[in-house]
């Protein structure tokens, strides 16, 4: 159903996104074409964020910060998944690939190296202070706006 909180928690983690993609862009070689990167990984906030942690705003500090943290970990989660999807498509129309099991194992392969490429200091203090950011806002906007 849709509430301030939803909106706000869509909101907070489509800023998050924007932000942590446009840190994470310089770590990749010079060159790559990132396509609509950080539009996707945008509409992956929002929709986590509507889904995720809207729903579960209203019930306290502690729940609220969780909230974020885990709005936070679902959003690295899938923007993993589907940028994996996206190089493994990318590779698969190079035919790198033997077989289909092949590429969707290459899926999670991918995603590992990224995770790894981003797991930088500056990335990941970003992401704990959106975190927490995140979940407090959309706490305070549930009990203001009921």
């Amino acid at each position: 159903m849709p509430n301030a909180s939803s909106l706000i928690a869509a909101t907070c983690l489509a800023v998050l996104a924007f932000v942590v993609s446009g840190q994470i862009i310089p770590l990749f070689e010079e060159g790559k074409d990132f396509g609509y990167f950080t539009l996707v990984n945008m509409a992956i906030g929002a929709v986590v964020g509507w889904k995720v942690m809207g729903p579960r705003a209203g019930r306290g500090l502690t729940p609220g910060i969780n909230n974020g943290i885990t709005g936070v970990a679902v959003l690295v989660f899938w923007a993993l998944f589907v940028q994996g999807c996206v190089e493994m498509v990318r590779l698969a129309m190079r035919n790198r690939y033997d077989g289909p099991f092949e590429a969707i194992i290459a899926i999670f392969e991918i995603g590992y190296d990224y995770a790894v490429i981003i797991a930088v200091p500056n990335v990941l203090i970003t992401l704990a202070i959106g975190a927490l950011a995140s979940g407090l806002i959309t706490e305070h906007v549930s009990r203001i706006w009921r």
